[in-house]
């Protein structure tokens, strides 16, 4: 055990940790003849257990002083525990059908325990590259989003309320940079712990770093995502990020949350679910032809974007006399007036949703850490092909993000690209 009371887990250690921690133990009805203790953590960053009992279930999420996939050579912050517990909890006030309740934190231990997201649950990712469709998905997902991004910002919260909310997460600085670097920096230079499809994609990852006008658009993205206080993003919302089955919708893994664009989390769902889309002619021989598949990812994606943006105008609606500061009524005071703003607040968060969803685009198929849509095509040369897709499709929209004024364009756009 270290100087500040942590110590990793083994699945010997944890029986002794549940027994003695009486809001896991109660979660078990105090059974421990027969507890089955899996370790499912294949993310990179943290231990994860899922431990059963004749009683009950949950899961224990353990994080580790340094990047699990990389090891003790890149070292991480264990408060990002504390920044997961509190994000997890106000979304879950905020949208309690689509977040895993908290069950237990340890801070010392850097320990969560919450509800077990149970089978047939799987990880979205997972189902995607299995073609299976998800008929609520853009549902609840848009839900999500529209309930944690509103609530958390200045359309709904007063500038006192907003600022102190903003500095509770501005510890969260590791994680941060992590994303500065991974995300707009790494892809844009030669880097390390940047791989690709080689020999195939040599060309395109140097292209990837020698694009002035690329580079522009990044540096921008960057500065919102680094100074932009707009509201409480998950700042981790991919694929991975999400479990489903085909009526259920969980949002786990928020430990890189904080005050950022509003964009960045709406960019990454649609943006893996564009590399879901490339990458599925790479997994057309496993079973039937995926072309209505690909139609149902796409019909998703503009799904997606409609409903957040009609429920978060409609939440924008319910709420304009309400105590948030961004809009004052006596100043906002005719109809004509409320359209504009409303015109303009969602068109900028338009543009910036597909910045950032090109940028995570881009850094999962020339930087550090890939996709497995992609990951699971075995041949090189075929995987290569739909990546390159998917790269020139990315670049293209971070390019010219503003040249889109609604997201059929740019479902029409994927289309072109995959002719």
């Amino acid at each position: 055990m270290s100087s500040d009371g942590f110590r990793p887990l083994d699945e010997k250690l944890l029986v002794e940790y549940v027994k003695s921690t009486p809001s896991l133990a109660a979660k078990l009805g105090n059974q421990f003849d027969d507890l089955q203790i899996k370790e499912v953590g294949d993310g990179n960053l943290n231990f994860v257990y899922i431990v059963v009992g004749s009683s009950g279930s949950f899961v224990i999420k353990q994080a580790l002083p340094y990047i699990r996939c990389i090891g003790e050579s890149w070292p991480m912050t264990k408060e990002r525990a504390y920044f997961e517990v509190t994000a997890l909890r106000e979304e879950g006030s905020l949208c309690p059908d689509h977040v895993p309740e908290v069950y237990h934190f340890d801070r010392q231990m850097c320990l969560i325990g919450m509800r077990y997201v149970e089978p047939p649950h799987i990880i979205l990712r997972k189902g995607l590259i299995a073609g299976i469709e998800y008929p609520k998905l853009a549902e609840h997902i848009s839900g999500f989003m529209a309930k944690t991004l509103f609530y958390t910002s200045l359309l709904y919260l007063t500038t006192t309320d907003h600022k102190s909310a903003v500095a509770k997460f501005c510890g969260n600085v590791e994680l941060c940079r992590l994303t500065e670097q991974v995300v707009f920096s790494d892809p844009y230079k030669v880097s390390e712990y940047n791989h690709w499809t080689t020999p195939y994609l040599d060309a395109d990852a140097e292209a990837v770093r020698e694009d002035n006008i690329l580079k522009l658009e990044v540096a921008e993205l960057k500065s919102k995502f680094c100074e932009r206080t707009q509201a409480l993003i998950h700042g981790d919302l991919h694929t991975g990020s999400v479990m489903v089955t085909t009526d259920s919708t969980q949002v786990i893994d928020p430990e890189f949350a904080f005050y950022g664009p509003m964009g960045f989390d709406v960019g990454a769902f649609i943006g893996n679910l564009i590399l879901a889309y490339f990458a599925q002619d790479g997994h057309a021989d496993k079973g039937p032809d995926r072309k209505l598949y690909k139609e149902w990812i796409l019909k998703t994606i503009s799904d997606t974007w409609n409903l957040f943006y009609e429920k978060f105008t409609a939440l924008w609606d319910k709420h304009k006399d309400g105590p948030g500061e961004a809009y004052l009524p006596a100043i906002y005071n005719n109809p004509e007036l409320q359209v504009l703003v409303k015109q303009k607040y969602m068109e900028d968060l338009f543009h910036d949703t597909l910045g950032f969803g090109a940028a995570k685009m881009i850094r999962r198929i020339v930087g550090v850490a890939h996709v497995e849509d992609f990951e699971s095509i075995k041949e090189a040369s075929k995987r290569a092909e739909c990546e390159r897709k998917a790269l020139n499709f990315a670049k293209t929209l971070l390019k010219e993000r503003k040249k889109f004024h609604n997201i059929s364009e740019v479902v029409s756009a994927i289309k072109d690209v995959d002719k």
